[in-house]
């Protein structure tokens, strides 16, 4: 299947199988489709390597992997992680693990970080950018927390949960971006797209 771009400057294709970042894409307004990139992501070393460059190699290596099947079209690709004291923080592979995030993140303030690239091979467009989310996070007690685990929500989440489903129970409040904790800073994204020729928010803020 080929998509015309030029029926929309602003259509995108979404790499990603997130269904929340379809959601926000979607209540933004933006015209897409979604393509699951091929990308294996424990390939990516995490040591000796911050959030921000960690994320952003990631949202690109998923761009790039879709970018070679769909030339002239914009690709989106992004990855979400969560920073707490510099330790970089993915999904938790099962519920040990998610148990031992959860209590690890919600002992301190942490960081939400998300890389996004934009990348269309077809007139060599790539950018790459990363947005940062400060979480205070609740205490939780024991029961709390086992709750938690027991509903399988921590499922495929950085950080082993998702501020829209349990935001009031685990966060007490955030400094920056709420859909940057998400998974799709759309803040960050419309600043991206402004700064590509012929797109129709070139030369927004």
């Amino acid at each position: 299947m080929t998509y015309m771009c030029e029926r929309n400057p602003l259509f995108l294709i979404l790499a990603s199988a997130s269904p929340r970042r379809r959601e926000l894409l979607a209540e933004a307004g933006y015209d897409f489709e979604v393509v699951v990139p091929d990308v294996d992501e424990s390939a990516f070393a995490r040591e000796g390597v911050g959030a921000e460059e960690y994320a952003e190699r990631l949202a690109l290596a998923k761009a790039r992997s879709v970018a070679e099947r769909f030339r002239d079209s914009l690709i989106l690709g992004a990855d979400t992680v969560a920073d707490f004291a510099g330790e970089i923080v993915g999904k938790p592979a099962d519920a040990k693990e998610a148990e031992e995030i959860t209590a690890k993140l919600f002992s301190a303030p942490h960081r939400v970080v998300t890389g996004v690239a934009i990348v269309r091979l077809s007139d060599g467009t790539e950018l790459v950018e990363s947005d940062s989310t400060t979480i205070y996070p609740r205490q939780l007690n024991a029961e709390q927390m086992a709750r938690h685990i027991r509903s399988g929500t921590w499922r495929d989440k950085a950080g082993a949960y998702a501020i829209q489903e349990n935001g009031d129970q685990f966060v007490e409040r955030i400094e920056g971006s709420l859909t940057n904790v998400m998974g799709l800073p759309v803040e960050l994204l419309r600043r991206m797209l402004s700064k590509i020729p012929g797109t129709e928010v070139d030369g927004e803020a």
